[in-house]
């Protein structure tokens, strides 16, 4: 069996008890998830997810979120769906 190495890494307090609630949840151990990712970004040869900055459209939506502009409230989930069409 090949010996081990160890990793440092820093994160803020609330995204390591957030990501750690979750993982304890799923019945992953912190440093099996490093194990899994580690070993997704061999298989992929890269990061296993896209990384990539918002386009114009997705910037613009996200400048009208944070300044609440042209915000649709519905008054119930059935509401949301039929507004959407789905």
């Amino acid at each position: 069996m090949p010996g081990t190495a160890t990793i440092s890494v820093r994160t803020d307090i609330s995204t390591k008890q957030k990501a750690e609630g979750i993982l304890q949840k799923l019945g992953i151990k912190p440093t099996d998830a490093v194990n899994l990712f580690y070993r997704q970004v061999i298989l992929n040869r890269g990061l296993p997810f896209e990384v990539s900055l918002p386009n114009v459209e997705t910037l613009a939506a996200l400048r009208d979120i944070e300044e609440r502009r042209d915000l649709v409230k519905c008054k119930s989930p059935k509401d949301m769906f039929d507004r959407l069409g789905i």
